[in-house]
């Protein structure tokens, strides 16, 4: 464990002495879990990172410069970060070598002026179960998972799972335990089992994204730069713009191509493609709105001066105009009576 060794001896310096031993880079193996982080400036926050589903990394895999999930993200945005990587396939961080790590790691991080978590799916589940461990102030985290202990999500009934309960279920950091940390939670909220499970996080601000699914849409959604630009802003700021998320979520969902890369995703899945159906009718009936409400906005006055003005030289084009301009605003009594008098 290089890093706790290293911490206790950071802390010992004088702040100066600490500042000349930065930055400092390194990784430890702990049991199933592989862990990389960076420290760069004890005056910027520290990110906590955990991977999610949907990897199969294995130990030989850690070596010669392999980045964890988020790590690559927090060092762009200039910030410490303590990545979490779990190696195999049905791993869910209940490794009591890693719980012992962190529960020695908590008290050497608390110099920094704020501690962050960030996690997506299984993830999310770590972030929350270690929150109040850590003494996290802000989390942000992707339809995470609360718990697998059945007793508590008997409606939790994906495969996962069943597969999950081979861990322990009942001892500490089984399930969420978010302490005082503020934050947020995104999710789709026509995916039932994820609706549930963020429930479960009520301290946390919800923002939601129809038809975004579950966590095996990561690399669908990051082609439109969803999560990694949310992420992005969270780590600097500790803090969503909510109004520009939902403008971009919006315009999100207007895409065509968001709905078609998505049922390409679940092609193989009945559940996951009744689900979208029900968020794409959701989609065409805002988007029915928008339209609507972007319409009442259009100032039409314009087109009819520019009719009227040419309508003795050219009165085609100016039956043309204001045809137009009565499409966008089709309750204009003025617009339907110039077009009349022109065609007569």
């Amino acid at each position: 464990m290089k890093l706790l060794y290293w911490l206790d001896q950071w802390l010992s310096g004088s702040p100066e002495a600490r500042e000349q031993q930065l930055p400092h880079l390194g990784d430890d193996l702990l049991d199933d879990v592989y862990v990389r982080y960076s420290f760069i400036d004890p005056n910027k926050p520290v990110l906590f990172t955990f991977s999610p589903a949907g990897t199969n990394v294995q130990v030989a895999d850690t070596q010669a410069g392999y980045f964890p999930w988020g790590y690559k993200l927090a060092i762009k945005q200039g910030v410490n970060v303590i990545a979490f990587q779990h190696l195999g396939r049905v791993n869910w961080f209940r490794s009591q070598n890693l719980i012992f790590f962190l529960e020695q790691l908590a008290p050497l991080v608390e110099i920094f002026p704020s501690r962050l978590g960030y996690g997506l799916s299984r993830g999310g589940f770590a972030v929350g179960a270690f929150a109040n461990l850590l003494q996290l102030n802000q989390v942000l985290l992707f339809h995470p998972v609360s718990t697998k202990n059945s007793d508590k999500v008997p409606w939790d009934t994906r495969s996962s799972t069943e597969l999950a309960q081979k861990f322990d279920w009942q001892g500490d950091y089984h399930d969420l335990e978010l302490g005082s940390a503020k934050g947020y939670i995104i999710y789709d909220p026509t995916n039932n089992i994820d609706k549930k499970h963020a429930k479960r996080y009520a301290q946390l601000t919800h923002l939601r994204v129809f038809g975004m699914g579950h966590g095996t849409h990561a690399k669908y959604l990051n082609k439109f730069g969803f999560y990694k630009q949310i992420a992005a802003d969270f780590i600097v700021h500790q803090n969503i713009d909510i109004q520009q998320f939902r403008q971009q979520t919006r315009t999100l969902r207007f895409k065509e191509d968001y709905y078609t890369k998505l049922n390409k995703a679940n092609v193989n899945s009945s559940h996951r493609l009744e689900l979208l159906s029900k968020a794409h009718q959701i989609l065409i009936d805002e988007k029915e709105q928008h339209v609507k409400e972007q319409i009442a906005e259009i100032d039409v006055q314009p087109l009819i001066d520019i009719a009227l003005k040419h309508q003795d030289e050219h009165p085609k084009d100016a039956i043309q105009l204001l045809e137009t301009a009565q499409q966008l605003s089709p309750e204009d009594p003025l617009i339907e009576h110039k077009i009349k008098q022109l065609k007569e």
